[in-house]
């Protein structure tokens, strides 16, 4: 069962930005709030998913959407990252995955026909009430998710 459901609360969660400061999912009571989990920084599909958003930035800035990447790496990691690509939004560190498991960001995935433990690239988008809008639980395509996400939520606005 997935821990993230459609129509219900989003579990709260605390984390730290690439500056160390806390960024809690309440921060943004009241906005449209994507919440997306990637395994690594700058590996090929996290880049293109991360760059993907930062091309929509204008979109869904104007639909007022903030937009959240979380990953397990330092914010030394983030920063970095976020500098090379230009990136405008916020970048979370989950080092020990307790967010990433409570979303069902964190679990069994198969890699290289292997069943291995890891971040299972998802998406997650909050309503303004703090409900779970939509939750693509395993995104495929991690260069076309970013305009799959904001097609959804313009179609939802």
């Amino acid at each position: 069962m997935a821990a993230v459901t459609e129509g219900r609360k989003a579990p709260s969660f605390t984390l730290p930005d690439a500056a160390g400061r806390p960024v809690s999912l309440a921060d943004f009571k009241g906005q449209e709030v994507v919440v997306y989990f990637y395994p690594r920084d700058d590996t090929p599909g996290c880049t293109k998913e991360a760059c993907g958003f930062r091309d929509h930035w204008k979109e869904l800035q104007k639909a007022g959407v903030v937009v959240l990447g979380v990953s397990a790496d330092s914010g030394e990691s983030h920063k970095k990252f976020a500098a090379k690509y230009r990136l405008p939004f916020t970048l979370l560190t989950d080092r020990d995955r307790k967010v990433m498991t409570a979303w069902g960001a964190y679990g069994d995935k198969m890699m290289y026909g292997k069943k291995t433990k890891g971040v299972i690239r998802s998406t997650v988008w909050v309503g303004p009430d703090g409900t779970v809008q939509k939750h693509w639980a395993r995104v495929a395509d991690a260069a076309k998710h970013p305009a799959a996400v904001l097609e959804a939520i313009s179609d939802g606005h």
